[in-house]
């Protein structure tokens, strides 16, 4: 399904019940701000906040038919840590996590659970040309505390917890998995 042009194809292959809806979109649109376009904010806000919203809209009747559900939805470092050249990618994430606070309220109601995984650089092919150097994979490494960028395992075990019944009494959280990059300062 390409989010940026409809989501109504999802509703005709959901089930009547939906347990877990992860919205696991990204890109790296990362230039200076003197270069970024209004089509630039734009379509990062559609890929990551309209395209989340449409789709939970989309699944709502399903997951609020489950007995309990839990949307996961994924932002990043960035939305909280100022970084240079992620000016649009920043806001649009920062949306996000509005978006999910916002839902998490107003689900509790129906007993679906909403909460954001909030990643730094992951080794996936999205990021493929910040890590295709020894040197880039070093420098990258060095920039978490933690010594290591991520790992689609990372994140991918914050989020089978967060769909989990494990975390039945978790909502309207945002859970950082940035090797501490968002809240540490381990160099002076």
């Amino acid at each position: 399904m390409d989010v940026m042009s409809s989501t109504a194809a999802l509703v005709s292959f959901l089930p009547d019940e939906l347990d877990g809806l992860v919205y696991c979109v990204g890109n790296i649109n990362l230039k200076p701000f003197a270069r970024m376009t209004e089509s630039d904010f734009i379509d990062d806000f559609k890929l990551n906040v309209v395209g989340a919203a449409t789709s939970i809209q989309q699944s709502l009747k399903s997951l609020k038919n489950a007995s309990s559900a839990s949307i996961v939805l994924i932002s990043s470092v960035a939305a909280r840590t100022g970084m240079a050249f992620h000016a649009s990618i920043a806001a649009s994430k920062a949306a996000i996590e509005g978006l999910s606070i916002s839902l998490a309220a107003e689900l509790s109601s129906s007993q679906i659970r909403v909460n954001i995984v909030a990643p730094s650089l992951t080794d996936t092919p999205l990021a493929s040309k910040l890590l295709n150097t020894p040197e880039k994979m070093d420098a990258s490494a060095k920039r978490h505390p933690l010594g290591k960028y991520g790992t689609p395992k990372d994140i991918s075990a914050a989020i089978a917890f967060l769909l989990s019944a494990e975390s039945s009494w978790i909502t309207g959280q945002i859970i950082p998995v940035d090797g501490g990059l968002g809240n540490l300062k381990t160099t002076f």
